[in-house]
Formats: C-alpha cells, sequence, structure tokens
C-alpha cells in the first residue's frame, strides 16, 4: 500500500485566503509555507482548474469570509471552538497510543476510526477557520498530519478488508477524509495525499456501486454520498476522469439512469412523483436520507458549477421539484417531522429541529445556483421557518458556512417571510399523510406490506415497535418543543398517540449489527384528498405478534380531525388500548389543566382515572377532545387518564456505535388520554376528535353542537359527514352503503356539495381494485372538471366511475354542476 512521508514537520504558520464567501462562488487560494516540510507540499504553487475548485470546497466547509465581529457569527465560531477545543485536549499524540481518543479505542474498530476521522474534520475546521484557538496554529498541523498518519498506517488502508458496517468503510471515513485533506491541502506531501487517495479509491471507487457487494448497486442518499467522496478524491488528485466518474454518478450514467438521482421512481429508493422518499427499500425517510441526497447532490452541483464538469443533466429538476413537493410539507416552522426520520428518532444528537435546520441549510444551498423561480420561492419559505421557530433557533443549531447563507436571506428586504404552509397531503408511496393548518399539523404515520411499520438496527431505534401503526403526531405553533425535547427517551413506547396496542411486553429490536425492518401483511394504507384541503385516511391493523386486528380511519377537516376504529379484535388473554393523547408537558412549568366535562381534574403526578361516556376534554396549551356518539359505542368503553412524570436515557433506545444516546436519566411529565377496550375484546370500537388548539369552551361548544356527525362505524365502512361544510367523508373497506353514498368495493370518497357544484375524490389505497364505482345522493347535470380516469353517468343519483387499477392509492378527482 501507499506509506505516507514517515518524518515530515508541519509548518509554523499558514496563511489560506479564499476569495468568495460561499460555495458558489469561483475562489482561488494562495498558501504560503515558512517552514519546510518531509515532502513536497501539494498544491503550494500550482494555479490550474482544479484549484478553484479545491477552495471552493474549502469555503463549503468553513463558510469563507465572514464577520467575527458579528453576534451570531460570533457564537457559531465560539461553539466550533469550544467543540475542537475540547477534543484537542483530549487527543492522545503519545508514540505509543493505541488510539486518537480513549473513547474511540481501538481505532481498528470501524466504527471508532470513523468517528475520529471525523473529530479530526472538526479540529481541521477549527484550524482554517480564523478566530478559533486553533486558527494558524502550528502544533495543530502537525498533530493533524500526524493523526492522520497514525490512522492510514493502523487502521484504514487498502490493505484491511471491511468488516462490520460498510457505511463507515465506504461512505464515513472517506468522507471525513476528504474533507481534511481539502483543508489541509497546502500541507500534506504529495505521498501522504497519495496514500489517502488511494485508501479512498479502494474503498469508494465509484459511485455506483457497494464495494463489498459489486453487484448491489448504489442508490438514493448513499448514491449522493459516494458521488460527493469520489468528486474530491478526484479533485485532489487532479484527475478529470474520476471527477467525471462523480458527477456522472448522480445521474447514473453507468446504468443509463437506472439508478438516477434526479427521476421519479415507482418502487425502491428514491423521490416518487406524489411527494414521497423511500430508502432502504420500504422505509419513509425524507427527514434523513432523503435530506441527505437533497445536500450532497447540492453541494455537488454548487462545487462544480461553471467549470469542465459541471452537472448539466436537464431532469436535475426533480431536485429542485422536490424541495417543494417532498420536503416543505413536511417541516413546520423548522422541524423535520419524526413521521419521516425512520430510526433516527432515536439519536439523541440529531432531534426534529436538528433535522430540520439541515434540510433548510441544503434549501438555501442549492437556491445558490437554482433558477430564480425556485430560488426566490425557498428563500422567503426558509424565512418565515427561521423567523417563526424561538424554541429551537435556527441561528444556534447551525454552523459558519449555513449560517452566512441564512443571514443573507434574513437580511434581505426584498425577501418576504413566507406563511405556513397549508393543505392536506397523502403520501400515497411512503404511507403518510400531513395535515396542515394555520396554527398546527397532524402527521399520520401509517404501513402495509409496502412501507415498513419501523426501522431498527445497529444499536437504534430499540422501541420503534408502534411508530408505524397509526401514530399521531400533532404540531402545534405555540408547543415547538413538543417532539424534540426528550420525548423519544421518555415517552412510554406501548402509548403512542392514534395508535391501537395490545399491551404485551415487547423485546429490543435492532440491537444487533445492521439494519431491518418489519412490514406488515395489511395492503389498506393512505387515503384521499380532496381540493388539497379535506383529506381521508384509512389503515388496516394487523398487528405484530398479535392476534389483534383493527381498522382505523381519520378524517381531517379545517379545524378538527375525527379518528375512527372498528372491527378491533384480540384473542391473547391481553388488554387492549387505543391512545388517544400522549402529551409531553414537560419537565418544569405551569402544570396544564386537564378539564373532563367541563370539572377541573387533579394536577398532581401519579393521579388517574376512568371516566364512563365522556363526552369532551381539554388539555391546556393543547387542545380538546370530543368523544361522540357514534353507531356501534360500547357502553363500558371508558376513558382513561393518566398525569406521570417518566424517567429514561436516550442510552435506552440507542447504543450505535456513532449515534448512541447518554446513560444520564431525563425526566418529563406527560398526560395520558386513552381508550380501554378490555381483554381480548370482541368488534369493539372508538371515535374520537382532536381539536387542536381549541379552549375549553370551545371544546365543549363543539360537543354540544356536533357539527361533524359520525355516519357509520363498523367493519364495511367508516364515515363522516360536516354538515356546514357539505362534506361527506367515507372509507368502504368493501361494498357498501354510508350517508347515502354507495360504493362498489374498497375505497376512499370524499364528496362536497355547495353552492359552487359538487367535488368528489376518490382512491384506492389497498390497491386491489380496478375500478371504484360511487354513487352519489344527489342530481349532477353536467361535469366541469375531471381526471382522465374518472367517468360520469349523470343523473337523479349520478355514478362516478373511478379506474384506480395501477394508479398506486393517488387520488382520483372531478367537479360537477
Amino acid at each position: 500500500m501507499p506509506t505516507p512521508a514517515s518524518d515530515p514537520t508541519g509548518p509554523s504558520r499558514r496563511t489560506l485566503l479564499v476569495a468568495g464567501a460561499g460555495a458558489g462562488a469561483t475562489a482561488a487560494v494562495t498558501v504560503a509555507v515558512s517552514a519546510t516540510t518531509g515532502g513536497t507540499a501539494w498544491g503550494a504553487t500550482r494555479d490550474d482548474a482544479y484549484d478553484p475548485l479545491l477552495a471552493r470546497a474549502a469555503a463549503q466547509l468553513t463558510g469563507g469570509d465572514f464577520d467575527p465581529t458579528d453576534p451570531d457569527f460570533a457564537a457559531a465560531l465560539k461553539t466550533l471552538d469550544t467543540q475542537a477545543s475540547d477534543w484537542w485536549r483530549q487527543l492522545d499524540r503519545s508514540p505509543g497510543r493505541t488510539a486518537l481518543w480513549a473513547d474511540l479505542s481501538p481505532a481498528t474498530d470501524p466504527g471508532n476510526f470513523g468517528q475520529s476521522y471525523t473529530r479530526l474534520r472538526t479540529l481541521a475546521t477549527a484550524w482554517a477557520t480564523p478566530g478559533t484557538s486553533l486558527s494558524d496554529s502550528a502544533e495543530a498541523a502537525d498533530a493533524l498530519l500526524d493523526a492522520l498518519r497514525f490512522l492510514h498506517s493502523t487502521a484504514y488502508h487498502p490493505g484491511r478488508p471491511e468488516s462490520g458496517n460498510w457505511w463507515f468503510w465506504e461512505i464515513g471515513a472517506p468522507r471525513a477524509l476528504m474533507d481534511i485533506c481539502v483543508l489541509l491541502r497546502g500541507l500534506l506531501p504529495a505521498g501522504d495525499l497519495d496514500a489517502y487517495t488511494a485508501t479512498v479509491a479502494a474503498f469508494c471507487p465509484d459511485p455506483d456501486r457497494r464495494t463489498t457487494s459489486p453487484s448491489l448497486a448504489e442508490t438514493g442518499a448513499n448514491r449522493a454520498d459516494k458521488a460527493v467522496v469520489v468528486a474530491l478524491r478526484g479533485l485532489l488528485a487532479k484527475d478529470p476522469a474520476t471527477v467525471a466518474l462523480a458527477r456522472d454518478g448522480l445521474s447514473d450514467v453507468r446504468d443509463g439512469g437506472r439508478n438516477s438521482l434526479f427521476q421519479y421512481v415507482t418502487s425502491g429508493d428514491g423521490f416518487y412523483e406524489d411527494g414521497s422518499f423511500v430508502q432502504h427499500g420500504s422505509v419513509a425517510y425524507t427527514g434523513t436520507y432523503g435530506s441527505v441526497l437533497l445536500g450532497s447532490a447540492g453541494q455537488l452541483i454548487a462545487l462544480l458549477a461553471d467549470s469542465a464538469w459541471a452537472v448539466t443533466d436537464p431532469k436535475t429538476s426533480v431536485l429542485y421539484e422536490a424541495v417543494d413537493r417532498t420536503f416543505a410539507p413536511v417541516v413546520f416552522d423548522g422541524l423535520m417531522m419524526d413521521a419521516v426520520r425512520g430510526r433516527a428518532i432515536s439519536r439523541e444528537r440529531a432531534r426534529d429541529h436538528h433535522d430540520g435546520a439541515v434540510t433548510l441549510s441544503h434549501i438555501l444551498q442549492l437556491a445558490s445556483g437554482a433558477p430564480a423561480a425556485y430560488a426566490d420561492r425557498w428563500r422567503a419559505l426558509a424565512k418565515g421557518w427561521i423567523r417563526r421557530n424561538r424554541t429551537t433557533p435556527y441561528l444556534g443549531l447551525v454552523g459558519i458556512p449555513a449560517l452566512a447563507r441564512a443571514k443573507a436571506v434574513l437580511d434581505d428586504p426584498a425577501v418576504p417571510a413566507g406563511e405556513r404552509l397549508t393543505g392536506h397531503h397523502v403520501f400515497a408511496d411512503m404511507d403518510r399523510v400531513v395535515h396542515r393548518r394555520p396554527g398546527w399539523a397532524l402527521a399520520l404515520s401509517l404501513s402495509s406490506k409496502r412501507i415498513a411499520a419501523y426501522e431498527a438496527g445497529n444499536g437504534e431505534n430499540l422501541h420503534g415497535w408502534y411508530t408505524g401503526d397509526g401514530m399521531t403526531y400533532l404540531y402545534d405553533a405555540d408547543d415547538l418543543g413538543q417532539f424534540g425535547d426528550a420525548f423519544w427517551a421518555t415517552v412510554d413506547p406501548y402509548r403512542l398517540p392514534g395508535t391501537t396496542v395490545d399491551t404485551r411486553a415487547r423485546a429490543d429490536i435492532g440491537s444487533g449489527g445492521g439494519t431491518s425492518t418489519y412490514r406488515p401483511k395489511n395492503a389498506v394504507a393512505g387515503g384521499a384528498v380532496l381540493a388539497g384541503r379535506y383529506g381521508a385516511a384509512a389503515m388496516e391493523l394487523l398487528a405484530d405478534g398479535s392476534s389483534l386486528r383493527a381498522r382505523k380511519t381519520w378524517f381531517c377537516l379545517d379545524n378538527a380531525v375525527v379518528a375512527l376504529g372498528a372491527g378491533i379484535g384480540a384473542s391473547d388473554g391481553r388488554t387492549v388500548e387505543t391512545v388517544v393523547e400522549n402529551r409531553n408537558v414537560y419537565a418544569a412549568g405551569p402544570v396544564r389543566r386537564l378539564t373532563v366535562d367541563g370539572r377541573r381534574q387533579p394536577d398532581r403526578q401519579g393521579w388517574s382515572a376512568r371516566f364512563d361516556r365522556a363526552r369532551w376534554a381539554h388539555l391546556e396549551g393543547t387542545g380538546g377532545y370530543v368523544f361522540p356518539d357514534h353507531p356501534g359505542r360500547a357502553a363500558d368503553l371508558g376513558l382513561r387518564a393518566l398525569r406521570t412524570e417518566r424517567v429514561g436515557a436516550w442510552r435506552d433506545i440507542n447504543t450505535g456505535a456513532d449515534t448512541g444516546g447518554s446513560a444520564t436519566p431525563v425526566a418529563r411529565r406527560y398526560l395520558t388520554l386513552w381508550l380501554d377496550h378490555g381483554v381480548s375484546p370482541a368488534d369493539s370500537s372508538y371515535a374520537y376528535v382532536l381539536l387542536p388548539g381549541a379552549s375549553a369552551g370551545a371544546t365543549a361548544v363543539w360537543a354540544g353542537a356536533r357539527p361533524v356527525r359520525v355516519v357509520a362505524n363498523d367493519a364495511t365502512v367508516q364515515a363522516v359527514e360536516a354538515r356546514r361544510d357539505g362534506l361527506l367523508a367515507a372509507h368502504f373497506w368493501g361494498p357498501g352503503r354510508a350517508g347515502g353514498l354507495t360504493a362498489s368495493g374498497p375505497g376512499t370518497v370524499l364528496v362536497r356539495h355547495g353552492h359552487r357544484g359538487v367535488s368528489v375524490a376518490v382512491a384506492d389505497p389497498g390497491r386491489t381494485e380496478a375500478t371504484v364505482t360511487v354513487e352519489l345522493p344527489f342530481p349532477v347535470r353536467k361535469v366541469v372538471r375531471a381526471d382522465d380516469t374518472v367517468t360520469i353517468t349523470p343523473g337523479r343519483r349520478a355514478v362516478v366511475t373511478a379506474r384506480v387499477g395501477g394508479s398506486r392509492g393517488r387520488t382520483h378527482a372531478a367537479e360537477f354542476a
């Protein structure tokens, strides 16, 4: 294997001048070295096609020029310096060391050398950034060069076969190593650089294939990450073919575009036309892997812009469209919704606000080179997110490069702050539904034989059993800390909001190496959207390791969400529960009042009660809950309530090599509401209404006025009617009739009858039918607009036929007069 120079001494000082502050600038680099080295410093005097791009890559890491006296930049600089200084003090520089850091020993372990490179990158970034305690430090430069040689000779070199998690060998370590080489390129002896690029070439030769499994094509985020690694290696080695290989990897030129990142897929990993993003074949992963793809592809587009290797694929519009179609609907005031973060929900250092900030940063990076029509809209969107979130402020979460882009937007009076998005979104290809209103949003996490109920592995997401069983995430503009404030470390994992569960004890999942998923056998998961405003969703629950079965639906209206359950049965001799709410009310602060049917309930921790025939409840700071009468309501279905302080640790749910949580106990108070179906229920049901943000008085009025009526709730059809809105919504589990609607077979139907006419939406979330025929309870004279898959037979009772076969659960719509 190539051997680095054995005895160089680093420079006592260096000056790195980068012209241009952002990733989009074409920069020039001048490196002045005042001390000689044992090898020739690479690129110290050459000025060629590669140097400007390497300077640009360095600026992507450091942020380029910035004002260190600006309070925001000063804070970011302090954060970088604090972390770097801490790792600098702990760095083992002794001759006989077996690791660079005591907690990452032995260095030969893939997780340990992977994290070691990541820490060295932080040190190198601090060294290359003016204003830190390590800036221009000859001692730090010497130590960095020596540490790289240690890791190369001891742990990461072509002579070692891969073991453990492949990701550390092919993405994690090489990405960090190439970043370090970019930052230290004026200091690295040629022999060292040759050795490191040869190592990376061995483990990440191209973006197209998994090195350990050459028949496995890389897809999605992994392909994007590898493309960046290969591009940096090509620039550092001054190899035009390698840079071209990286660029072409984005479009998958090798395989004729089969795994291109710039396409809509119909199966497997990548972006779907309905806005879904899937990774690992069956996991809804917009918020992590999708964000990584957006960031890495966007970085490479920016890095290679205006060069001989510029990305010119016209289908990059898919990436641009994904910002609005895929990412924006699942970000709420800068928070990335946990429903699309997969096993990352268990990561203490990557919570919803962290992943939201990362995605926002990627969007602004992409905006730097995107067409104005896209970029202007994204900047306004980002400005609104940043300004509204004062709970976990964006400017305190990001480093200097992202901060520079954000401040440019915030300081530009020509960029308006975008309003919150509203509307209803059905992501049929990843079994997710998002309903957005001006002050709140609700996300549904469903699963089916197509999309996993959970992913766990490599020690992550050990208690994710029920996260895909219909969990409902309520996001409130006045309660942005709900899921980011140690929720996953402390919540009762058996009582996630919206789920119906068998209370059996569960063992940890995902504690071994590798990742795995659980896909249930049900077909139905998804729903329909009407006019982008109203929605209905359904899921058939076939519980994991239990005989529990249930048919669950949600009807999303302007100010309410109606949840129905029917056909609930089990025969295992255990209690079955439906969880209405499990709200994090935080470790401190005033107690949030709970009112049930007008009576305030006790505030003390440990209090619990059962309420028979409760009509409504209200939780201060969250909203109201109504329990309407409905066909099939059981007289003995009682509402249970509990106040409790739960103690847990992030280590309980994540023991990963590089993501493992702290073992320090954390405590949070919770208010839990659930419905008790009893032991081994037979054909049980439930109905409740969420009124996000409603006052206690408004909840009481709503419960009395009943503006929404439950029309049907059984194993054949579940339906509601919102008379004031002229809306009738139903999910048919088979041929049936409800509220005057008649359906030929399974499907979701919404009908709105207003002064402007009639609107109809039909979907087949089970994907089992060729057509769904719906008979309306009123006459239709003419068709105003209809999808080409919809036909109408006018008459006193008009008949609508939707050709749903092959449409992947999407909505088919029509408007009539």
